[in-house]
C-alpha cells in the first residue's frame, strides 16, 4: 500500500496529463454544485413571487427594508438587508467569479488561443447583438440606462440545463459553454465596474488600490495567512464603497489577482511526502510504543499541513467559498430581488412597456442568434470546433444562455432608480426565463445521443483522472 501510494505521487506525468489532473476536477465540482444550486435558485425565486403577491406582501418590504448595521466605533456600515445582500454578499459571488476566470485564464479553455477563439467570439456575439437590440426597442434614455441587462447569462441555470442532458452533450461542448459564461462574466464585471458606478471620490479609489497592493506585497514577501488578507480585503471593499465604484467589482478583482501557484511545487510536495512517508512506515512498525505513535501522529500532520500548501489558493478558496455562494448567498439574492408585485394593471403596464420587451428580445432573440453568427464568424476566419460539437449543440447552448436572471436582475437593480422601470426590468426578465428556460430545455433533449463507448470512454478519462490526482 505505502509503495502505491509513492508510486502515485511520482510526478512523471507529462505536461499535459498534470494541467488535465488539476483542472477537470475542480470543473467537475463547480459545474456540478451550480447545477443543484439551480434548483434552490428556481425556488427562491418562487418564494419570492409567492410571498410578494400574497396578503402578506409587506412582511416581505419590511424584511427587505430592515435595518443592520455593524459599528467597530473606528468603522461602521449600516444599510437594509437588501443592502447587505446586494453590496456585501454578492461581493463574494463575484469573488468566486474571479476565481473562476482565474483558472480558466492559467490553466483552463482560455489558456489556449487556438481553443478560445470560437466561444469567446460567441459570447461576444452573445453581449453586443442582445445590447443592440435592446437600444432599438427602447424608446427613451432612461429606458435605455438598462442596456447591459440582456448581456447578461446565469450560469448557474444554463450549466444545471447542461448536466441534465450529460448523455447528449459531449466534453467539447460542455467546455465550450463554459467558456460562454466565463466570457460573459468577464463582461459582466467590466460593464459593472464602468457604466454602473456612481460620482468617482478619488481618494477612496486610492486607498483601494493601495490596499490591494500591500495584499500583492505581503503575498510576494511571504505572507499566508489568509486572515491577514482577508481583514485589508474587508477595509478595501468599506473603501471602494464610499468610491462610488460598485465594491462587487473589488470582489471580482481580488478572485483574478489570488495567486495561482500553491507555496509547495509538486516536486517539492512529492520529495517531501517521501520523506513523511518513510517515517510514517517507521513509526508504523510499533505504533503500540510511544517512540512509534509520535512518529505515526507526527507524520499524518506535517503530511496534512504540506499537502494544503501544495493546493493552489484558487482552488483551495473556490472549493472552500462556492457551495456557501450557490447555495446561500445566490439563493438569498433571488428571494431578496425576484419579489415583483403582480396586478392586471401592472402587467398590462408592463408588456406595453419598451423596457420589457427589449430585454425580453435581446435575451430570447438576441442570445442565441448572437452567439451562433460570431461563432460562424470566427470558424469562417480559422478558429476550430471542439471535436464532436454540432451546430445544433452551439444553438441549444445560445438559448440557455437567453436566461439572463441572477445577473440580470443584479444589473436592473443597479441600473434603474425608478420603480415603475425597475418593475418593469424585472418582469421582462423573469418572462424571458420563461420562455427561454423550456426552449433551451428542448433543444438539449433533441441532440443525438452520444454513442455508448464514447460515453464510456469519456467517463472511464475521467474516472481515471480523478483517480491519479
Amino acid at each position: 500500500m505505502l509503495r502505491r501510494t509513492v508510486q502515485m505521487l511520482d510526478p512523471r506525468p507529462n505536461v499535459a496529463q498534470r494541467r488535465l489532473l488539476l483542472f477537470v476536477r475542480p470543473v467537475q465540482e463547480f459545474i456540478q454544485t451550480e447545477s443543484a444550486s439551480a434548483v434552490l435558485l428556481i425556488l427562491a425565486a418562487a418564494i419570492a413571487l409567492i410571498w410578494a403577491n400574497s396578503p402578506w406582501h409587506d412582511s416581505y418590504e419590511r424584511l427587505l427594508e430592515a435595518n443592520i448595521s455593524i459599528d467597530l466605533a473606528i468603522w461602521a456600515v449600516e444599510g437594509s438587508l437588501h443592502f447587505w445582500i446586494n453590496e456585501v454578499a454578492m461581493v463574494l459571488f463575484f469573488f468566486v467569479i474571479g476565481l473562476e476566470i482565474k483558472r480558466e485564464i492559467t490553466i483552463g479553455e482560455l489558456s489556449d488561443p487556438r481553443v478560445m477563439a470560437a466561444p469567446i467570439a460567441g459570447a461576444i456575439g452573445g453581449m453586443l447583438l442582445p445590447l443592440a437590440l435592446f437600444l432599438v426597442i427602447a424608446q427613451d434614455a432612461d429606458t435605455r440606462h438598462g442596456w447591459a441587462i440582456p448581456m447578461a447569462t446565469d450560469v448557474a441555470f444554463a450549466l444545471g440545463i447542461a448536466t441534465l442532458f450529460a448523455s447528449r452533450v459531449p466534453l467539447g461542448l460542455r467546455a465550450m459553454l463554459l467558456t460562454f459564461v466565463i466570457v460573459d462574466d468577464i463582461g459582466t464585471v467590466f460593464v459593472v465596474a464602468v457604466f454602473y458606478s456612481s460620482e468617482i471620490q478619488t481618494l477612496q479609489v486610492l486607498l483601494t488600490v493601495a490596499l490591494v497592493v500591500s495584499m500583492l506585497i505581503l503575498y510576494r514577501l511571504g505572507a499566508r495567512n489568509m486572515l491577514i488578507f482577508a481583514v485589508i480585503g474587508l477595509v478595501a471593499w468599506g473603501a471602494i464603497l464610499k468610491s462610488g465604484i460598485h465594491p462587487t467589482t473589488l470582489g471580482a478583482l481580488l478572485g483574478f489577482l489570488t495567486p495561482w501557484r500553491p507555496p509547495v511545487s509538486l516536486d517539492g510536495f512529492v520529495r517531501s511526502a517521501r520523506r513523511l512517508l518513510d517515517r510514517f512506515s517507521s513509526g508504523g512498525r510499533s505504533p503500540q510504543t510511544q517512540l512509534g505513535h509520535d512518529q505515526v501522529v507526527g507524520a499524518l500532520l506535517s503530511l496534512s499541513d504540506l499537502s494544503s500548501k501544495a493546493v493552489p489558493h484558487v482552488d483551495r478558496l473556490e472549493h472552500q467559498l462556492h457551495p456557501w455562494v450557490a447555495y446561500l448567498i445566490i439563493p438569498a439574492f433571488a428571494l431578496a430581488n425576484a419579489g415583483v408585485h403582480f396586478d392586471a394593471q401592472g402587467v398590462s403596464d408592463a408588456f406595453s412597456s419598451s423596457v420589457t420587451w427589449a430585454i425580453i428580445v435581446g435575451l430570447v432573440v438576441g442570445k442565441p442568434l448572437g452567439l451562433v453568427l460570431f461563432t460562424w464568424s470566427a470558424i469562417q476566419l480559422g478558429a476550430q470546433r471542439p471535436q464532436g460539437v454540432t451546430w445544433q449543440g452551439i444553438f441549444a447552448i445560445g438559448l440557455v444562455a437567453g436566461i439572463g436572471f441572477t445577473i440580470a436582475l443584479f444589473v436592473a437593480d443597479l441600473a434603474y432608480t425608478d420603480p415603475t422601470l425597475l418593475r418593469n426590468s424585472k418582469i421582462g426578465i423573469l418572462a424571458a426565463f420563461v420562455v427561454a428556460g423550456p426552449l433551451g430545455y428542448l433543444a438539449f433533449q433533441l441532440l443525438p445521443l452520444i454513442p455508448a463507448d464514447q460515453r464510456r470512454l469519456s467517463r472511464q478519462q475521467l474516472t481515471n483522472i480523478s483517480a491519479e490526482h
